[in-house]
């Protein structure tokens, strides 16, 4: 028996990582007025949610070692429309930095493996909630909005396929803490549609709502955009993306690019569903970038645009 899907959503939130995820993997390092101009012109080209950088430790993520410079450059300039653009806050020293800037979204990062829990956070699977706990609750207590990333939801290169279950019992542990929506992170690109409904599946099975879920899918198989629409057809309506498909994981050397904002957009235009995105500015933006950083972008929509409009 065929069982009837429901159509697609009438409209669908992108959340723009490029300045954060895209960057934080690039090897050279680029200058904060460089990546307060990116952040800038992806806002003006009407993305809703631009997560602006990470406060990680130096040591770790060099890249973003400029957070609290590049935030107070931003806010000097937008004002409150700063102060709502997410950041990354690994711990409570990084919420004191999110804190004393007055800044309003902040993000933790968990992960669904206990090999990258130890390598990414130096904590055990159980441990690393211990962690995020009071950094949770004090972010709660300051009036701010939590959302929880999950690393390796899919996959992961050194443990291999993930349980469903596993990746559930991180997720609805995050979600008790307070954190308001997740991400479920396919950290290497191994994800398939089948994967993506069924994990899905799971998280609803446990009592999750749909909208407190949002899918963060890398393109290392092509399976991105394909992954997108099993998860439009199992009812998600939020999805990570990064201009010029920037990204990948420093700590993950099998971590391609994640899924290209243009290509997601014009994914979801052909669909007929709304997004709010004004596809040739993030176009321009994305080309504009990509010669900051001495490179083509890898973007299969930015690439075909432009070789177009070369002609």
């Amino acid at each position: 028996m065929v069982v009837p899907q429901p159509g697609p959503p009438e409209r669908v939130t992108i959340y723009e990582v490029g300045p954060r995820d895209g960057l934080q993997n690039e090897k050279a390092l680029v200058p904060v007025e460089v990546k307060a101009e990116f952040v800038r012109r992806l806002l003006a080209a009407g993305l809703p949610v631009v997560e602006a950088t990470s406060f990680v430790h130096p040591k770790w993520v060099p890249q973003l070692a400029d957070a609290a410079e590049l935030m107070s450059t931003l806010v000097a300039d937008l004002g409150d429309l700063a102060r709502n653009l997410p950041v990354l806050v690994p711990n409570e020293r990084g919420l004191d930095r999110a804190v004393a800037l007055d800044l309003r979204h902040v993000a933790v990062f968990a992960s669904a493996t206990e090999t990258f829990a130890a390598r990414n956070l130096n904590r055990t699977l159980e441990t690393q909630l211990d962690m995020f706990a009071p950094t949770v609750a004090r972010a709660l207590e300051a009036g701010m909005d939590v959302r929880g990333y999950v690393s390796m939801c899919f996959g992961d290169p050194w443990e291999g396929p993930v349980p469903l279950q596993q990746v559930v019992a991180v997720g609805t542990r995050l979600l008790d803490l307070g954190v308001g929506q997740l991400s479920l992170g396919d950290t290497i690109g191994v994800a398939t549609p089948g994967h993506v409904q069924a994990l899905v599946a799971a998280f609803t099975a446990a009592g999750v709502p749909l909208d407190r879920l949002a899918l963060h899918f890398h393109d290392t198989y092509g399976q991105a955009l394909a992954n997108v629409h099993a998860g439009l057809a199992a009812g998600v309506t939020t999805y990570d993306a990064s201009a010029g498909g920037l990204g990948g994981c420093p700590y993950a050397r099998s971590a391609t690019g994640n899924l290209a904002t243009e290509d997601l957009v014009w994914f979801l235009t052909g669909l007929g569903i709304e997004h709010g995105v004004d596809l040739d500015a993030v176009v321009a933006t994305s080309d504009w970038m990509a010669e900051q950083l001495g490179r083509p972008s890898p973007s299969a929509v930015v690439r075909a645009l432009l070789d177009g409009a070369a002609e």
